[in-house]
């Protein structure tokens, strides 16, 4: 399952991760260790953990990585909340439709390899 570049869900979770680092430079000085740094590892997480899952060497242990990212992801959704909340982030609604878009594609992944595992042998 190698070939992680080439998966949609990977190059446009790694554009999030740049929108989420351009985000949180505006937050104040005392959330330099704080949210924003959470909310850095937890976007980072999301490609990472795809990219990991594809170099893996079966479809279940693929999955278990999207499974990672889908949690990476849902950490990332309520700290995205909480930003909103404390008057850091605007226009939220814009950066949660992405996220829920890269959730959708999670799933359709996810999705796709369970069909085909149950095609073949792991």
């Amino acid at each position: 399952m190698k070939g992680h570049h080439n998966l949609e869900v990977w190059k446009r979770a790694i554009k999030f991760v740049t929108e989420i680092y351009k985000m949180t430079d505006n937050f104040p000085n005392n959330e330099i260790y704080g949210l924003s740094q959470q909310m850095r590892r937890s976007a980072v997480s999301i490609p990472s953990n795809v990219a990991e899952g594809a170099g893996r060497n079966s479809t279940r242990e693929f999955l278990q990585f999207l499974s990672i990212s889908q949690g990476s992801l849902s950490e990332l959704e309520t700290q995205l909340i909480i930003g909103n909340n404390l008057g850091y982030i605007r226009n939220v609604e814009i950066t949660l439709k992405e996220l829920d878009e890269i959730s959708k594609m999670l799933i359709g992944l996810s999705k796709s390899l369970k069909r085909k595992k149950g095609q073949q042998d792991d």
